[in-house]
């Protein structure tokens, strides 16, 4: 199934597949087997984080896997309060240490907390690690335009990706143009919003059932048509075969555009304003 997962290659020449797998909050032995079911399942993007405290678990998965670890593509990312150069440094060195790791394919500064101010230093840090070998490709996320402008401009390197929340009720329009113009990569965390009920809405439903398919699957050809790679979670490996099985038939125009008119102002999940957020 792999194989029909088409790839998009980052400004770095890293490829990627369209379609990851998300893994928070996956923890535990049942987290390693949900995790090792997607990989068998097909998926190679596997997506974690630090703040998510299960980098082990997505090693041990790795680990037990029948998939060699160069097919895959392993991400994780610095939490707000590790920012500064030697935290940042020390961070990633411990996340390769947490899950067993030699290498990631992909570090990701987690949010830009601009009221703390280090995201620079923490970006200097991300490379520099990949200088060292320890990360193939580095990038960030919910990083805004004014956030892109000033690592590229103090640093003279540009982040390859940026994971930002994306979904039909928050389609990102303005943030996914700028990604364009400046060849940067648009993730999608959370795509489906948190939980399926959200989606279950008559327009979607139409959809679906027009090109016999679920909702989810609807939505993941939207982010896929996008120009978006996303990263749906799943524990079920019925659930995770069908997020993957969206290349067999394609939303037209009018239907692409029905779901983006979901967007709203305040389609935010949990209104985490990287303008203002700050993780810890």
């Amino acid at each position: 199934m792999y194989k029909s997962i088409p790839e998009v290659t980052l400004n770095d020449g890293m490829t990627l597949p369209v379609i990851g797998f998300g893994t928070y909050p996956l923890k535990g032995i049942n987290g390693v087997n949900a995790i090792q079911s997607a990989i068998e399942t097909g998926y190679r993007l596997i997506d974690s984080a630090y703040n998510y405290e299960n980098e082990g678990t997505v090693g041990e998965a790795v680990k037990r896997s029948s998939v060699p670890r160069h097919e895959l593509k392993i991400t994780t990312k610095l939490p707000g309060r590790f920012q500064t150069y030697d935290k940042a440094v020390a961070t990633i060195q411990e996340s390769l240490f947490r899950a067993n790791l030699d290498y990631y394919d992909l570090y990701l500064i987690h949010w830009p907390n601009p009221k703390q101010d280090h995201y620079v230093e923490a970006w200097q840090a991300l490379t520099d690690a990949k200088k060292w070998g320890l990360i193939r490709s580095i990038g960030v996320c919910n990083f805004l335009p004014e956030h892109l402008d000033r690592l590229e401009k103090e640093t003279g390197v540009k982040p390859s990706i940026n994971q930002i929340e994306l979904h039909p009720f928050f389609n990102q329009a303005e943030q996914r143009n700028y990604h364009k113009e400046h060849n940067i990569a648009t993730e999608s965390w959370s795509p489906f919003t948190r939980g399926y009920k959200d989606l279950e809405i008559d327009t979607l439903q139409t959809i679906a059932e027009n090109h016999h398919k679920t909702i989810p699957q609807i939505v993941l050809r939207w982010h896929y048509q996008l120009g978006a790679i996303s990263i749906p979670k799943s524990a079920s490996p019925v659930h995770q075969l069908e997020n993957i099985s969206i290349f067999d038939f394609k939303l037209d125009e009018t239907e692409m555009n029905m779901i983006s008119k979901l967007t709203r102002p305040d389609g935010r999940i949990a209104n985490q304003d990287p303008a203002v957020y700050e993780e810890f």
